[in-house]
């Protein structure tokens, strides 16, 4: 009788929610494409959200304060936030987690290179901040934001950030130093 009733109360618990129709809340958005786990296409209208960024440059082992921010009343439950090189798909430095509604996420093997949302409380906006790594060229922050299971957009992207240190990074990842001469 035992193990029936741990059946019954596994099965309850499992599948209850789903067929009385209750909202999934553990979604999970890929480090890659940066998609939601729905088989519902994101949205092609513009985004209520912006990404807010403390600087627009940044030395290595800065730290930059990011803002996923939404505009008037929409909301939002979930989110993917990392930070690209322009034209790269591989997040690039970490996150330190200081908003209670963020969490780090681990992509390509890096701990805290993408950050996300904690629950699935309606907020109005999320604050980390980002500390920039050695070797990195022009980058911007890139977001997945989810209002609902309806409604998400994806590519979200803040305003770019330049290096300033004295070191350039050429194609091949490799540093060259700039030289100046004076006549």
């Amino acid at each position: 009788m035992r193990r029936h009733s741990c059946f019954v109360f596994l099965f309850c618990g499992i599948f209850l929610p789903g067929i009385l129709g209750f909202p999934q809340t553990n979604t999970s958005i890929d480090c890659d494409s940066l998609l939601p786990n729905y088989e519902v296409e994101p949205q092609t209208s513009a985004p209520p959200y912006i990404i807010a960024v403390s600087f627009d440059n940044f030395e290595p082992g800065n730290e930059v304060q990011v803002t996923l921010e939404a505009l008037g009343d929409a909301g939002f439950k979930g989110f993917n936030l990392q930070a690209r090189e322009i034209d790269g798909d591989v997040p690039v430095g970490t996150f330190k987690i200081t908003d209670p509604n963020t969490k780090g996420l681990e992509c390509h093997n890096m701990t805290n290179s993408a950050v996300s949302n904690a629950n699935s409380d309606v907020k109005q906006k999320v604050t980390t901040t980002w500390i920039a790594p050695h070797d990195v060229r022009e980058l911007q922050f890139i977001a997945t934001v989810v209002q609902n299971l309806e409604n998400f957009w994806v590519g979200i992207q803040s305003k770019t950030l330049t290096p300033t240190h004295s070191e350039s990074v050429n194609a091949t990842g490799k540093s060259k130093r700039k030289v100046c001469f004076s006549v």
